[in-house]
């Protein structure tokens, strides 16, 4: 069975991204996927050291190896999509979010994610609150780690860089159709795995 996993980039395991995160793995559920989401924040916080000084060459995992973190690497690796969602904090993605690529040097250097399919949605405060940029933030991280980019596009309709939306995301009716159509990508190229 094909594996979807969902990161959640803020520190609310219940805000208006994991709204949206949520949105897209139930209609990836409904279709037989088998779904997760996860808190970045959690697994950051759980690390020896929260953000990456780039102790060693090659990275030894020695900050976050046994923590949350190492486990949520392995889901990673492990998932036929991934799924990062953030809310936009100055103009980018979450510390959090960041410092999470910022110990993927163990991923890079094994060419773990290499061709992992991967999507992004993004939350602001205001109608044109930073989403876009956002989005292209974790769009240059998830290249540098090796990933494909997939928008928010399918036969059900046509999207741009990812799902954005304007908070309180329950109620942004566009950013939910949004999600169906990006879950629909999903299911049609895990279905190909």
């Amino acid at each position: 069975m094909a594996y979807v996993l969902a990161l959640n980039g803020s520190h609310a395991n219940d805000g208006n991204t994991a709204f949206l995160l949520n949105e897209i793995l139930g209609h990836c559920k409904a279709a037989g996927v088998e779904t997760e989401l996860c808190s970045v924040h959690e697994a950051i916080l759980d690390a020896k050291l929260p953000f990456c000084v780039n102790c060693s060459t090659p990275c030894s995992k020695q900050c976050y190896k046994g923590t949350k973190l190492e486990e949520l690497f392995e889901k990673v690796n492990k998932a036929d999509f991934v799924i990062f969602g953030s809310p936009v904090y100055f103009g980018s993605m979450t510390g959090q979010m960041k410092c999470f690529f910022d110990k993927t040097r163990n991923a890079r250097a094994n060419k773990a994610w290499l061709g992992k399919p991967m999507a992004a949605v993004t939350v602001g405060a205001s109608k044109y609150g930073g989403q876009e940029r956002t989005l292209e933030h974790i769009h240059s991280c998830a290249l540098v780690s090796g990933m494909t980019l997939m928008g928010n596009s399918s036969s059900g309709g046509m999207g741009h860089f990812g799902v954005s939306a304007q908070k309180p995301a329950s109620e942004d009716t566009y950013a939910i159709a949004q999600c169906k159509i990006l879950a629909e990508r999903i299911i049609n190229t895990v279905s190909q795995v």
